[in-house]
């Protein structure tokens, strides 16, 4: 929500010094930030941007929990997808995403949460910032839903646990999982899913870019031929997912 510019009553026009006459400055808390010689307007400030998008609803700051609730465990069981955001402790950021079949998130209790990996491309950068910095940001998705759960705390890795059988798919039991302190629940609304049309087949336009093995050969250094990376990520490359 932003707010309406009051009338000016002076009879003059506005101009960007404040009641004072003097230009604005870095320093500058309120407002809506000051602009750049390169017209870019940057906000700096808690108070200036409170003052451009408003203070949120009651119904939205109201919904923050600490502990899972019985429709959050519906929620994971059900959620076969979810993103998980981390941030190192010099600043190196990462968002992985997480999919099996639905219920792969395991509920340990009501404040923890155990995600299972597996086999992929061993980069692990979540996992190296999470050694560094367990602070983690997870939100699940359901296909066909708009709204979504999200989930806040901190992470541990665990290399085995008693409740690494619970998590076994197609053979297959995971060498790490994620084990989450819950710190903050919440839902979040559907107006982004809404505004995309994400889960519009008619919105869907998968053939708009090349292939995944053709953008491989365009953008990364790999000695690999094309006729290679489209075996490589062609069909075989589904057959594979636990192998």
């Amino acid at each position: 929500m932003t707010h309406a510019p009051e009338a000016d009553t002076t009879g003059t026009e506005p101009t960007d010094s404040d009641a004072t006459g003097a230009e604005p400055t870095d320093s500058d808390t309120t407002g809506v930030g000051s602009a750049t010689a390169d017209g870019i307007t940057e906000i700096t400030s808690p108070e200036q941007l409170r003052d451009l998008i408003g203070s949120p609803v009651p119904l939205a700051t109201g919904k923050e929990r600490t502990a899972l609730h019985e429709l959050d465990r519906r929620w994971l069981a059900a959620s076969p997808f979810c993103l998980v955001a981390t941030a190192g402790a010099d600043g190196t950021c990462d968002v992985s995403p997480k999919g099996d079949p639905p219920g792969f998130t395991l509920v340990l209790d009501d404040r923890t949460i155990a995600v299972p990996e597996r086999p992929g491309n061993r980069r692990a950068d979540g996992f190296h910032n999470i050694l560094t910095n367990p602070h983690v940001g997870l939100i699940y998705l359901i296909p066909g839903r708009g709204d979504t759960l999200r989930i806040n705390g901190r992470a541990r890795l665990v290399s085995d646990a008693p409740f690494f059988d619970r998590m076994v798919v197609r053979g297959h039991r995971p060498q790490l999982a994620l084990l989450v302190s819950i710190e903050q629940v919440f839902y979040h609304c559907s107006k982004a899913f809404l505004r995309s049309e994400l889960w519009e087949p008619g919105s869907w336009q998968p053939d708009r870019l090349p292939s995944r093995a053709r953008i491989t050969k365009a953008v990364q250094r790999t000695e690999l031929t094309l006729a290679e990376l489209e075996q490589r990520y062609g069909p075989e490359y589904a057959r594979n997912l636990y192998g």
